[in-house]
């Protein structure tokens, strides 16, 4: 990415030299700068008072109360672990924290799910359906309080941030459904090798 960021950059300088619009170049990276800084300072405001009332939900219990309500769902997703294993209860945590929109609390438990799925795996070192499942849904998760969006246009000026609420609930539904869709798919299409087999 470092080298593609630099050719960009490099394309950039050499197209405004070869154009005489040096000057033009070099204002617009501090009007950039500037406005990236005050963008910025906006959603750390915005951010914190957002990421610290869901912090107090998590710690209230509503983490909880959503992995319950999610727990049948996500059993009958993962069939190939069992219901008392550690992976399901990690997998429940996961998922309902990146349904709250608690990207940092969902990742302890993410990488907690991968690790005791790993358990399960007769391959170790090659993903199961199972992990590769769990990684699409983290890729495509629900959103239902897209906090970031959300203060991202609250610092833009919008007059109301949150109307996006709506839309992004049904795009990340419908993102999370084909990534579901997708893994299941491709699980029947190419099947796991028996754990014997070299």
């Amino acid at each position: 990415m470092s080298v593609l960021w630099t050719l960009l950059v490099a394309a950039s300088v050499a197209a405004a030299a070869v154009n005489g619009r040096m000057a033009e170049l070099t204002a617009a990276i501090a009007t950039s700068a500037q406005a990236a800084v005050t963008l910025a300072l906006g959603l750390v405001g915005v951010l914190a008072l957002w990421l610290g009332l869901m912090r107090v939900a998590e710690r209230a219990g509503l983490v909880a109360l959503v992995a319950r309500a999610l727990r049948p769902a996500l059993r009958r997703l993962f069939r190939g672990v069992p219901d008392d294993h550690p992976a399901l209860g990690a997998i429940v945590l996961n998922v309902s924290a990146n349904l709250l929109g608690l990207g940092n609390a969902a990742t302890p438990f993410g990488v907690e799910a991968m690790r005791r799925l790993e358990e399960l795996n007769p391959r170790p070192g090659t993903a199961t359906d199972a992990q590769a499942l769990l990684c699409a849904l983290n890729t495509a998760s629900v959103q239902l309080v897209p906090a970031t969006v959300i203060a991202l246009r609250a610092a833009a000026g919008a007059r109301d941030p949150a109307d996006v609420v709506g839309p992004v609930l049904l795009a990340s539904a419908c993102g999370a459904a084909t990534a579901v869709v997708a893994a299941k798919l491709l699980a029947r299409a190419f099947p796991a090798p028996p754990a014997g087999a070299p």
